[in-house]
């Protein structure tokens, strides 16, 4: 199979889980730009930055749209984890590969199984009303995200939906403003390494992962808000086995 059809079935899913999920981009884009279109890590780390980029700001005009959006609360949930991503981004560069993978395949699991608790374990009161929580919820995820060197929405979905007790069309939306704030960031730092990126890879796969994600909203307007969490836990805990066992092998 040529790479420009590898490409567009690659980005098509990425932007399917992006749009419907309101998270998953960079933890199922590296690995198929890895696995699939032979990028090394560093280079599959900034290509898929760059593609979750255009394809978050996509399905957010999308949700923003729908009205899915909670603009200041997302607002402040990325903004405060900006310097803690920072940070940690300094300091991944000092660890070794396997024990970020495995970082990364541990929480990934952690972020599904929370997910996975019954509604009424989660917990109450009015969207967009607590400031402060959001704020500490986005620092962490900040440092998490800059660790990692993802987008972050696999995490922002479940911390808007546990720790600010969002319905889940609303964390789907808000955390695609959250993913595209918290790329343009690791972007930023990373300007000299999107020389080497491919384009002719990369092309196709944001276009077809911008054409995914609005299908994927359209889904997202189908599906119930518990199924959907549910499907979102089920593709987190299958990325983390196979990441995990990757690290270990």
């Amino acid at each position: 199979m040529s790479e420009l059809v590898l490409a567009l079935i690659a980005g098509g899913v990425v932007g399917l889980a992006l749009g419907a999920l309101g998270g998953g981009g960079s933890v199922l884009a590296v690995p198929a730009l890895i696995y699939l279109l032979g990028f090394t890590p560093a280079a599959a780390t900034t290509a898929a930055l760059l593609i979750v980029v255009a394809t978050s700001l996509a399905a957010l005009y999308g949700h923003a749209r729908a009205g899915n959006v909670r603009w200041r609360t997302g607002a402040l949930f990325a903004a405060a984890g900006l310097l803690p991503a920072a940070v940690a981004g300094a300091l991944a560069g000092r660890l070794p590969q396997p024990l970020l993978t495995a970082a990364f395949a541990a929480v990934a699991a952690a972020a599904a199984v929370r997910m996975l608790r019954p509604a009424r374990d989660l917990p109450a009161g009015p969207q967009g009303a607590r400031p402060t929580r959001a704020a500490g919820a986005g620092a962490g995820l900040g440092a998490l995200t800059g660790l990692l060197g993802v987008g972050g929405g696999f995490l922002a979905v479940p911390a808007l939906v546990t720790v600010l007790a969002f319905e889940m069309q609303a964390a789907i939306g808000t955390s695609l403003l959250v993913i595209s704030a918290n790329s343009l960031a690791s972007l930023a730092t990373r300007g000299a390494t999107t020389a080497g990126v491919d384009w002719t890879v990369i092309a196709p796969f944001t276009g077809a992962a911008i054409l995914g994600a609005w299908d994927g909203k359209r889904l997202a307007t189908r599906i119930s808000g518990p199924l959907l969490q549910r499907t979102f836990a089920v593709v987190l805990l299958a990325v983390a086995a196979f990441m995990l066992t990757d690290a270990l092998t």
